[in-house]
């Protein structure tokens, strides 16, 4: 069994990460993170990445190397001991990026935060979770939001 954890630095995917860690220590993971080549953010959003210039393709997937290599730093210090790690680049949709993944490594479970977005906000921001869940065909567990204790 291989298992699959979503990781983009937030604090919710590391909600995700540090349950997975308490939860299944005993299996191989691999954390990844997603990032966004320019030509597809300029294509999205054509004003705002022209204003980055060239040099921020390679800084964005230097941030996504950081951030899954620290996502996998922090499944090993919960426990885990087979932890693997990857970014890779979305050419579509992130969450279509992590179903392929899952397919490609046959992941026996994908685990992904959620924002907690609800309404409105989820439908105007869209949610990956949710994309994951109806489209990975495997087991998907999503970690909700982590309470403030008030």
């Amino acid at each position: 069994m291989t298992i699959l954890v979503a990781y983009d630095g937030s604090a919710d995917s590391r909600a995700a990460i540090e349950f997975a860690a308490k939860h299944l220590t005993a299996e191989p993971t691999v954390v990844v993170t997603v990032w966004e080549p320019l030509l597809v953010q300029i294509r999205r959003y054509p004003l705002v990445a022209a204003a980055f210039g060239v040099g921020a393709e390679d800084e964005a997937h230097t941030q996504a190397e950081q951030h899954a290599k620290e996502g996998a730093d922090l499944a090993v210090a919960g426990g885990m001991s087979d932890v693997t790690y990857r970014a890779v680049a979305d050419n579509e949709s992130i969450w279509k990026k992590i179903v392929d993944v899952a397919d490609e490594i046959d992941a026996s479970l994908v685990v992904i935060g959620s924002r907690g977005l609800a309404g409105v906000r989820s439908v105007l921001l869209g949610s990956v979770s949710n994309h994951v869940l109806h489209h990975a065909g495997r087991p998907t567990l999503i970690v909700p939001p982590q309470k403030n204790p008030s």
